[in-house]
């Protein structure tokens, strides 16, 4: 049975702002080799928007974002919404009875499924779906946006603490 993991960068006040801060070489190096072990990736809307970006080729891209690219677009995605009427290469729309339909892709695959966005995060641990939060903390504070969690969460348990980088601490959480 797959794992149900919502992972996101997050600055120390607790927004996830992408535009505001980035990985260094390091920390990218390590979401490189994440995303390859991943079973696959479950997006809302907005984040599948964000995330489309590595479909295309860029001319400016160096060789760790042409990896990255290759490593997303190699791996399954799953887009809950219900204004999308078509998704793009390797992703699948999921619109209808979506607690059913993830409790259907953790039981049908192994490994990892991560869940992106805070909104849909919470939506899914709202339905008991969510096995493990991994929060990227950066060292900025950028004192506006999304935070996290979108809204309050049962008691969590720190299962792991790890520095990636000169500047990153990732925090892993599983429900209490």
């Amino acid at each position: 049975m797959a794992k149900l993991v919502f992972a996101l960068n997050q600055s120390l006040d607790g927004y996830v702002d992408h535009t505001a801060f980035a990985p260094d070489p390091v920390l990218f190096r390590h979401f490189i080799e994440d995303t390859r072990s991943l079973t696959g990736s479950l997006y809302g809307r907005r984040m599948y928007e964000v995330m489309r970006y590595w479909d295309e080729e860029h001319p400016e891209w160096d060789a760790a974002e042409r990896e990255y690219a290759a490593a997303w677009r190699s791996k399954p995605k799953w887009v809950v919404s219900r204004s999308l009427t078509a998704v793009g290469p390797n992703a699948t729309l999921l619109s209808d009875d979506i607690e059913a339909a993830i409790r259907g892709l953790k039981a049908r695959h192994d490994g990892v499924i991560e869940v992106s966005g805070p909104e849909l995060a919470a939506s899914m641990a709202n339905m008991g779906l969510v096995d493990e939060y991994r929060l990227y903390i950066h060292p900025v504070v950028i004192g506006s946006g999304k935070t996290f969690f979108a809204g309050p969460r049962p008691p969590l348990r720190l299962v792991s603490s790890d520095r990636i980088g000169d500047d990153v601490i990732r925090l892993t959480y599983v429900p209490a």
